[in-house]
C-alpha cells in the first residue's frame, strides 16, 4: 500500500514589527501629549460655542452657582472626547475603565466612599473642636456647585490625573513613579487657586494625588474615582459648608472652624488640615497594602523581564 506524499508546512512567518512612527505614536509620551494637544483643541472650539451662547467670558471667574447643565457640558467636552479618541484610536482599545455597565454602581461606590472619607475627617475636627455647627442654610443653591465641583472637577481633573498621567505613565515607569508624577501634578494644579500655599499643595499631593492614584490602581475604574473625587468635593463645601480647595463655600451646615491653621487648614479649607493628611493616608496604606498582596504593582520597564525568542507563549 502506498503512502500519499505529504508537502512540508512552512513554518510561520514572524510578524513584522511596527513602522517606527507607529512605535512613537503609542509611546507613553507621544499619548500624553497628543491627549493634551486635543483638549486644547476641542477647548478653544467650546470656548467659541460658549461665546457664542452666553457673550464674552466675564473678567472674575463665574461663580460655582452660576454653572447650568449646558455650561458644565460645553467644559466637560474637550477632555472626555480627547480622551476617548486617545483610547479608541491611538491606543485602538475598549475604554474598559469608563465601561458603561459600571458606570451606576461604581459611581455610587465611589459617592458613598467619598462621603463617609470626608465625614470621617469632619467627625475627628469635630472631636478637636476644630469644627462646630450652629444651624441650617435652608436656601443653598445646589445645582450649580454640585455641577462644578462634583461633576466638573471628578471627571475633568480624573481623566487628566488618573486616566492619562497615572495609567500612562505607570505603562513605562512603572506604579511608583506614576503615583509621584500624578500626584506632584495634581497638588500643583490647585496652586492658582485663592488662598493657596505650597503647604496646601503639598497636602493635596499627599492626601489626594496619591489616594485617587492608588484608587485607579486597585480598581482599574475611572468611575470609582470620579464618584470618589466628587463625594470628597461636594460634602465638603455644600454639605458641610467648609472651603473646597481654597474656594468659599455656603453649605447646607452653618459650620464654623476654629483653631490653629495646622488642624483646620485654615482659609484653604480642610484639605489643607494634618487632620485630612492623618485619615488618608490610613485608607492610602490600605490601598498600598492591597496592591502589594495582589501583587499589582509595575515595575518600570528597564526591569521587566525580556521574553527570549525561544519561550513558549
Amino acid at each position: 500500500m502506498s503512502v500519499a506524499h505529504v508537502d512540508a508546512i512552512p513554518p510561520a512567518a514572524e510578524p513584522a514589527p511596527p513602522a517606527r512612527w507607529k512605535r512613537w505614536l503609542t509611546s507613553p509620551l507621544a499619548r500624553i501629549v497628543i491627549f493634551f494637544i486635543l483638549a486644547s483643541v476641542f477647548g478653544a472650539v467650546m470656548a467659541l460655542v460658549r461665546h457664542a451662547i452666553y457673550g464674552p467670558p466675564s473678567a472674575k471667574p463665574l461663580p460655582f452657582t452660576d454653572v447650568t447643565p449646558l455650561l458644565e457640558v460645553l467644559l466637560l467636552i474637550p477632555s472626555v472626547l480627547a480622551y476617548w479618541i486617545l483610547v479608541r484610536f491611538i491606543e485602538r482599545r475598549k475604554v474598559t475603565e469608563l465601561a458603561p455597565a459600571k458606570l451606576i454602581p461604581h459611581v455610587l461606590i465611589g459617592l458613598a466612599a467619598g462621603f463617609v472619607l470626608f465625614s470621617t475627617i469632619v467627625g475627628v475636627l469635630f472631636a478637636f473642636g476644630a469644627y462646630s455647627v450652629t444651624g441650617l442654610h435652608h436656601d443653598v443653591i445646589w445645582l450649580g456647585p454640585v455641577l462644578a465641583m462634583g461633576v466638573g472637577a471628578g471627571v475633568i481633573e480624573e481623566i487628566v490625573a488618573r486616566g492619562v498621567l497615572f495609567r500612562i505613565v505607570e505603562e513605562g515607569l512603572g506604579t511608583w513613579a506614576a503615583l509621584l508624577i500624578s500626584a506632584a501634578f495634581f497638588g500643583a494644579a490647585h496652586l492658582g487657586n485663592p488662598n493657596a500655599t505650597v503647604w496646601s499643595a503639598i497636602a493635596i499631593a499627599l492626601e489626594a494625588g496619591l489616594l485617587f492614584g492608588l484608587v485607579y490602581h486597585v480598581t482599574r475604574s475611572l468611575w470609582i474615582c470620579m464618584g470618589l473625587h466628587a463625594a470628597w468635593n461636594v460634602s465638603q463645601g455644600p454639605f458641610y459648608g467648609i472651603s473646597v480647595s481654597g474656594f468659599d463655600q455656603r453649605g447646607l451646615l452653618d459650620s464654623h472652624m476654629q483653631g490653629p491653621d495646622w488642624i483646620t487648614g485654615g482659609a484653604f479649607g480642610a484639605e489643607a488640615s494634618v487632620v485630612a493628611l492623618a485619615v488618608c493616608s490610613i485608607v492610602i496604606a490600605g490601598c498600598l497594602a492591597i496592591a502589594v498582596r495582589r501583587h499589582s504593582i509595575v515595575p518600570p520597564f528597564w526591569r521587566l523581564p525580556h521574553r527570549d525568542a525561544t519561550d513558549t507563549p
